[in-house]
């Protein structure tokens, strides 16, 4: 058996991995690269492996970083199964059709601009309609149930706790004679978050793929998240500006809205109007009240409760599908929290509102998730007083601030702790889905604890390894 890394390796987005078994390929999620647009079109147009040898996937979860080339692989000649977890087959219908339709819109402004120059056009990765024809290959799968998606293959996917519908997986490879056990983590969860339940742990492998996004640090607990995102609404409230939030669509918004949800019932935050400007994030979240099968018990509780009325809708929420919805917020002026997709705010409507309110001191700029270098977000982050949107110069005089403690990925103690489960049968760990210094920390806390050097692993894009 062969492993070959190639995306989210030694970076944090496009996770990728392949096994070569019994003459066969099987892939291990297969997401966008996120980052440097001159980079993201090329790395996202590489296979190590072409499409049409790839004879099976499996999806850990819908996040566009490990789902979001899928339509791309099968434009390029993939004709095997997609297998996924049945929350995550209903998100990525939505979400990948959403990246196709950004994709086209960006092409045709791309374009505008080409012609102008005397430039030949682009084509964009994929389409909508190629997405639609991915959603064609999707196998919905259950938790804690084996499946064969290859001959000698047996795959058990586990809850992972990241977002809804996401999965760690155990493998077991049968080739000449010998069983090899192997557990890819996907994303790694956090316990005690809202919504979702806990990660599982890894049990009964020899090998380990495991993501080390924060294995350099240890994050806020959700209770001090709670109180610091509580403390900067108030802020901003209380002058009279608008919170403007950029979020993802899947599992951060959801999360937003729950926990400003019980601070409005427990009289920690005035209550004010609260919007979610984004139509995926809408739908998506028609989709979690579809899963309540993958919440926890407290959301359970909030969901039955006919006086909490739902986890995710409150009194004081209006969600937004329209565009002229959306534009009407400009006109109003009194305290209020807007969430808005993108989380990088590379593109959405979070770019109109901010556009609308970048000149207002009262109000601020929340950001609440990890953000990737060289975005608008990032730029916005480190502290710069000229930024671009839609290629308009604008002064900042919003203020920019961030929460830390809602990240979906786990610190480095659970990190540890999850590798650590594996140590008396544990051969080798190979660390994905994070930069150098991750890896690096998380490497030292392992051997601190124990885990010799040598087992631990972090591979570059186009490494091989055989186990």
């Amino acid at each position: 058996m062969r492993i070959h890394f190639w995306g989210a390796a030694q970076t944090v987005t496009g996770s990728a991995h392949y096994i070569e078994a019994n003459g066969k390929i099987l892939l291990l999620d297969c997401g966008l690269f996120q980052g440097r647009r001159a980079d993201t079109y090329r790395m996202n147009s590489e296979f190590r492996f072409p499409p049409n040898q790839v004879d099976a996937v499996v999806l850990s979860h819908a996040h566009i970083d490990h789902a979001g080339n899928l339509p791309n692989l099968v434009k390029l000649g993939f004709k095997g199964q997609i297998h996924a977890h049945a929350a995550t087959t209903s998100l990525c219908e939505l979400m990948l059709a959403d990246s196709g339709r950004i994709q086209e819109y960006d092409v045709r402004f791309v374009n505008k601009r080409r012609a102008k120059a005397g430039e030949p056009p682009v084509e964009p990765l994929y389409t909508e309609a190629d997405a639609l024809t991915a959603m064609t290959h999707f196998t919905k799968e259950s938790l804690d149930k084996t499946f064969e998606p290859l001959p000698g293959i047996r795959v058990k996917l586990v809850e992972a706790g990241h977002i809804l519908g996401s999965c760690s997986m155990h493998i077991e490879v049968e080739e000449k004679g010998k069983t090899h056990k192997l557990w890819f983590s996907g994303d790694i969860g956090r316990n005690d978050l809202p919504i979702i339940n806990d990660p599982v742990m890894p049990y009964d492998a020899e090998t380990l793929i495991m993501e080390c996004t924060y294995g350099d640090r240890q994050h806020e607990s959700p209770d001090q998240a709670r109180e610091d995102l509580a403390y900067k609404l108030n802020a901003t409230l209380k002058r009279g500006g608008k919170v403007l939030i950029p979020a993802f669509a899947v599992g951060r918004t959801q999360e937003l809205v729950y926990g400003i949800h019980r601070l409005m019932n427990s009289g920690d935050l005035p209550r004010v109007p609260v919007f979610v400007d984004s139509p995926l994030a809408v739908s998506v979240t028609d989709v979690f009240r579809e899963h309540p099968e993958c919440f926890d018990a407290e959301a359970r509780a909030m969901v039955d409760d006919s006086a909490q009325r739902a986890a995710l809708g409150f009194d004081m929420l209006t969600y937004i599908r329209s565009v002229e919805e959306s534009k009407a917020l400009n006109d109003r002026h009194e305290p209020m929290i807007i969430i808005s997709a993108s989380g990088m705010m590379e593109n959405g409507r979070i770019l109109h509102h901010l556009r609308n309110n970048i000149h207002d001191p009262k109000s601020t700029l929340l950001l609440v998730s990890w953000v990737a270098p060289h975005t608008l977000a990032r730029r916005l982050q480190e502290g710069e007083k000229k930024v671009r949107i839609f290629g308009e110069p604008f002064d900042v005089a919003i203020n920019v601030e961030r929460v830390q403690g809602f990240s979906a990925h786990a610190g480095q103690d659970l990190l540890r702790d999850y590798a650590l489960r594996l140590k008396p049968q544990l051969e080798n760990v190979y660390l994905v889905h994070g930069e150098q210094r991750g890896a690096d920390g998380l490497t030292e806390a392992l051997t601190n604890w124990g885990l010799a050097g040598d087992k631990i692993h972090f591979p570059a894009r186009g490494d091989t390894v055989e186990v």
